[in-house]
């Protein structure tokens, strides 16, 4: 007979992985189905990497105002539990003009409300010596020490490795085309034909929540893409800045910031444009301009010899709400919405996680913590972050993989890499991901050939057939001079 799971996850980004995190400390079986070869190739792949600082929204009158601030103060036990890269560098709004003075006393006495720690107004003598990158005139600062930056990729897979090692099971390529309700559980058959049963079921499908949700006879919402470019600088960028640059905000968007990222390079970024398609990732040559001029009036040094690439991604927006929905469906017996989770989606993850939880158990699911110990999960060490004593001890004692380089641009070394194939990351977008070979000066130009290669190897298939994996052969044209070879 088919395993019923307690809990089934539709979608493997930075929610449903941190749901699965949180439910793997539990009594309760529990599948992630995710469309994607890899988690986090979603909606929080294409992220500003920024956890917020409480108080862009009103912890009184939003989900997400009350949610933020719990999950910001959760990430501290989380890179200690996982080893991602997390930074509390702080976050500072900035006037350039002198009437934009009383929206940051308003955001003020929002974060004052919503209790955030150590938030302050500041002059302009003041924000100048928190950040002297910044460009004349200023005004004043509102300054949130509590923000800052993470990886957010390295921190979904991080959840989602830690979570399988305690007894998730994640299913790649599992589009959810159809689903069926047996009267105690619901049964979701994917594209190519598998089937999952589950007692309990939750949407965090991200730009496709309105799909999956009409699957399940569930509510009835419009998911509208609003799309975001990003560009980012190369690590030796003199624009990079030590806190993370908020311009003051609109009513619509929290304006183009400059980002100083946890991997160690300057974004710039992002746009907020509405658009139809949820797979549009285009980018265009007039908001580059628009984007590069906004963010040279606020910050020294911007410039675009540094561009190393760009990307956009969408926020999964539900037309009409601008808060998160997160409820037991009125329509869908246990079925739980985890829909429209857009900025400071990331930073609330963890909040959201715990509020979740809360929900299986009002909907009817008994949760117990485990009786087992949970098992920890530590992040493969990188060879950048390595004393070069350390490395020369791991490559006689342990592999001598660890020094030979294979993305010298971000100094990645075979080792780092294969350990990446190992965990299932066994496509070029999930080493780069998992690594951040790839990720620099170069965007993969030296070393990805040498990545399928070892991708070959690991999966003891040809080099051929890696390419053939990679979006059918095209994606890799231009590193194998134009043709297969």
């Amino acid at each position: 007979m088919e395993n019923i799971f307690d809990v089934a996850i539709i979608g493997g980004g930075i929610v449903g992985t941190a749901v699965a995190y949180r439910l793997a400390h539990r009594a309760l079986s529990v599948v992630l189905l995710e469309k994607e070869p890899d988690v986090c190739h979603g909606v929080s792949k294409a992220n500003s990497g920024i956890v917020h600082g409480g108080f862009h929204y009103s912890a009184t009158t939003t989900l997400k105002g009350r949610l933020e601030l719990r999950g910001n103060q959760a990430f501290d036990r989380l890179q200690r539990e996982l080893g991602f890269p997390f930074q509390r560098c702080g976050i500072l709004v900035v006037a350039f003009a002198e009437e934009q003075l009383a929206t940051l006393e308003k955001l003020h006495a929002q974060g004052v409300a919503n209790g955030v720690p150590g938030i302050e107004l500041c002059d302009a003598e003041r924000t100048l010596q928190l950040e002297p990158k910044l460009n004349p005139p200023v005004f004043g600062s509102l300054y949130a020490p509590q923000g800052g930056v993470v990886e957010p990729y390295r921190l979904v897979f991080s959840l989602m490795s830690a979570a399988c090692l305690n007894g998730v099971e994640l299913r790649r390529r599992f589009e959810v085309v159809a689903s069926r309700n047996l009267g105690e559980s619901w049964e979701m058959t994917a594209a190519d034909g598998r089937t999952v049963r589950a007692r309990y079921v939750i949407n965090a499908a991200g730009l496709y929540a309105d799909v999956v949700s009409s699957l399940f006879g569930a509510e009835e919402f419009q998911i509208t893409p609003r799309k975001g470019e990003e560009y980012l600088l190369d690590r030796m960028s003199q624009a990079r800045p030590s806190k993370v640059i908020f311009p003051v905000p609109s009513a619509h968007t929290k304006g183009v910031l400059v980002i100083p990222t946890a991997g160690g390079t300057t974004m710039i970024g992002p746009t907020a444009e509405i658009v139809e398609d949820k797979a549009d990732r285009t980018t265009t040559a007039k908001n580059k301009e628009r984007i590069f001029g906004l963010a040279r009036k606020m910050v020294s040094g911007v410039s675009e010899r540094d561009l190393v690439t760009s990307f956009s991604g969408s926020r999964p927006v539900i037309e009409g709400k601008e808060d998160f929905f997160l409820a037991i469906s009125a329509k869908a017996p246990r079925f739980l919405q985890a829909a429209g989770i857009q900025s400071p989606g990331l930073t609330a993850s963890p909040a959201i996680a715990e509020y979740l939880e809360q929900l299986l158990a009002e909907a009817g699911l008994p949760i117990k913590d485990k009786p087992s110990p949970f098992l920890p999960w530590r992040s493969t060490p990188t060879l950048r972050d390595l004393a070069p004593q350390e490395a020369d001890r791991l490559h006689a004692t342990d592999n001598p993989a660890w020094t030979n380089v294979v993305c010298r641009c971000e100094r990645v070394s075979e080792a780092e890499i294969r350990a990446a194939i190992r965990q299932g990351h066994d496509s070029l977008e999930g080493v780069k991901l998992a690594t951040r070979a790839g990720m620099g000066r170069c965007q993969g130009g030296f070393c990805g050939l040498k990545i399928l290669r070892l991708i070959a190897d690991e999966l003891g298939i040809s080099l051929e057939e890696a390419i053939r994996r990679e979006s059918n052969g095209k994606a890799q044209v231009s590193i194998l001079g134009g043709k297969e070879k």
